[in-house]
């Protein structure tokens, strides 16, 4: 790598670990953008590869604070996550069957999809006291496991965490409080980052040495984002809209910049 892609690499990992460490999730979603546009990687697959094991890394580390918090519900994650990383294996499959350009433009398509539901209220009724066990499986299975399934497929496909899709996902499901759900989500997004960065491992579309430059810039700018967001605690709400913006602005141009080449 050149000096200049080293560069323009940890600006990428730093904007990612911002957008985490501020509104608590979607910084994946600008990976492949990021990669693609910015850093300058070819490949689409090679893009959606690398982000792949970067996401499920960044998941890993950020998992171990809110586990020790008691933000995770293990038995609803894992069950999630089982159906999530089948989903995921095959999405991955079918992925990297895709032509790069017209893949790109369907991940386009999906970011302008996720920034218009961010910008929707989330539901109120919560049930923070939920937990999967013999008497509640009959109720909460038969919506974990689908959701779960449906969440893997998109993540594997495009190489995404799916943070932003497990998230609503796992409220759908259970009702569990949003910030118990960002906890248990980040069980599912390491899940299915290793699923689907192990596929294109094997494929040969993983640049590791692109992948250690991410996690760098990825740290300093999570720790930036965390500290940033304690202060700005208050408007947290129009953060996560003004991201949305974002997520929909740059999925309009990833859009259109897939159609026309």
């Amino acid at each position: 790598m050149t000096v200049a892609t080293i560069l323009l690499a940890l600006l990428a990992g730093s904007l990612i670990g911002l957008v985490l460490g501020l509104v608590g999730g979607g910084g994946s979603i600008l990976a492949v953008p990021l990669l693609v546009y910015v850093v300058g990687v070819g490949s689409a697959h090679a893009a959606i590869g690398t982000a792949a094991v970067a996401v499920a890394a960044n998941a890993a580390v950020g998992l171990v604070g809110h586990a020790r918090a008691g933000r995770v519900k293990w038995r609803c994650a894992l069950v999630f996550a089982a159906a999530g990383v089948v989903g995921a294996a095959i999405g991955s499959e079918i992925g990297k069957a895709f032509d790069g350009k017209r893949l790109l433009m369907l991940f386009g398509i999906l970011m302008v999809g996720v920034g218009l539901s961010m910008l929707r209220k989330r539901r109120s009724v919560e049930a923070p006291d939920v937990r999967l066990t013999r008497e509640s499986a009959g109720a909460l299975i038969p919506r974990l496991v689908p959701i779960g399934l449906g969440v893997g497929l998109a993540a594997g496909f495009f190489g995404i965490g799916g943070g932003f899709l497990i998230v609503p996902g796992l409220i759908a499901a259970t009702a569990m409080p949003l910030t118990v759900a960002v906890g248990t989500s980040l069980v599912v997004v390491t899940a299915l980052g290793l699923t689907t960065a192990t596929s294109y491992a094997l494929s040969f579309f993983v640049d590791w040495a692109l992948v250690g430059v991410l996690l760098v810039g990825g740290v300093a700018g999570a720790a930036a984002g965390i500290a940033l967001g304690r202060r700005l605690a208050a408007q947290k709400g129009l953060l996560e809209k003004i991201f949305a913006f974002v997520v929909i602005v740059v999925g309009v141009y990833v859009t259109v910049r897939g159609f026309t080449g």
